[in-house]
């Protein structure tokens, strides 16, 4: 059965993109395009690929099927067709990077910027999402991860700072009305700022002192979105909403200019710095080896 690579790309940027318009600006095509492209591919198959509404578009049980087929076919032949750009004078293409909300603005701002400029040929997409998915199935090249979650056969390449460390802190007022807490279960006595993964699993505070690591679960009067929506919570914290703990290069800025107060410093964990992690069983495209190369030489200034 002869079937147009056409229609099997316009399928895959759909079900990635998880609708036609979506896929659409993903791909610089017309959503009509790709509807009639979807709609030859499922008559010439015979089965329906998606169930659409006026609200969604989602993969049927063969629609998912043939995804989990065709996209490592897909993945290697948009390799092969990379290769060719090792006969340019300088690396071209798209990468299309899979990080987290905290990587996006806490490293990337120092990095893409010189890459960019020091390779005009490449256009370079960065998806934001803080929950871990399989980045490839998503159609991307490369993710952003932290060591604890990098994924099996991957190949992880260090990037932006080594160390970091997690910050507590409350608006000056708050710790006023309330004292200054003195161990970390005492913030379970105090209005907390959480955080809820999409999953549904809501992101408990670790604090680490002389070897002992305590773990509590905040509780208070907001929650929100781990990633997507902490900027929210640190407006609320300098309101005076709640004690937060995030990421001390997120907070700097409000701790500086005494917006927020630290709260248990001497408790604050630190931990190992992210990875850029990337598959290697398949042939990693020039524009990610190109990117890959400038981490280390950045590493290496």
């Amino acid at each position: 059965m002869k079937t147009d690579l056409n229609d099997l790309t316009a399928f895959v940027a759909v079900a990635r993109a998880s609708g036609f318009r979506e896929a659409a600006r993903a791909t610089n095509t017309s959503a009509s395009r790709l509807s009639d492209a979807v709609r030859r591919l499922e008559s010439r198959l015979g089965v329906r690929l998606f169930h659409r509404s006026t609200r969604s578009v989602v993969v049927t049980e063969a629609g998912a099927s043939l995804l989990e087929r065709v996209s490592p076919v897909m993945n290697e032949l948009d390799s092969a067709l990379d290769s060719v750009n090792h006969y340019r004078g300088k690396p071209a293409g798209k990468l299309r990077l899979h990080v987290p909300v905290s990587a996006a603005k806490l490293i990337l701002p120092a990095i893409v910027p010189p890459f960019l400029a020091a390779y005009p040929d490449i256009e370079l997409e960065v998806v934001a999402d803080s929950n871990v998915i399989n980045v490839f199935e998503a159609g991307c090249d490369a993710g952003i991860r932290y060591d604890e979650r990098l994924e099996q056969d991957m190949i992880a390449v260090p990037i932006g700072p080594r160390r970091q460390r997690f910050a507590t802190a409350a608006a000056p007022a708050l710790l006023d009305r309330l004292g200054r807490p003195e161990h970390p279960r005492d913030l379970l006595e105090y209005p907390c700022i959480g955080g809820r993964y999409r999953s549904g699993v809501a992101s408990a505070w670790e604090f680490e002192k002389d070897g002992q690591v305590i773990e509590i679960q905040p509780a208070g009067p907001l929650t929100v979105s781990v990633g997507s929506a902490v900027d929210l919570a640190v407006d609320a914290a300098v309101a005076g909403t709640g004690v937060i703990t995030l990421f001390e290069q997120w907070l700097r800025p409000y701790l500086d200019c005494g917006q927020l107060e630290p709260v248990l410093e001497s408790w604050w964990q630190s931990f190992s710095g992210p990875y850029l992690y990337y598959s290697g069983r398949r042939l990693a495209p020039t524009p990610l080896l190109a990117f890959i190369d400038f981490l280390r030489k950045m590493e290496a200034e």
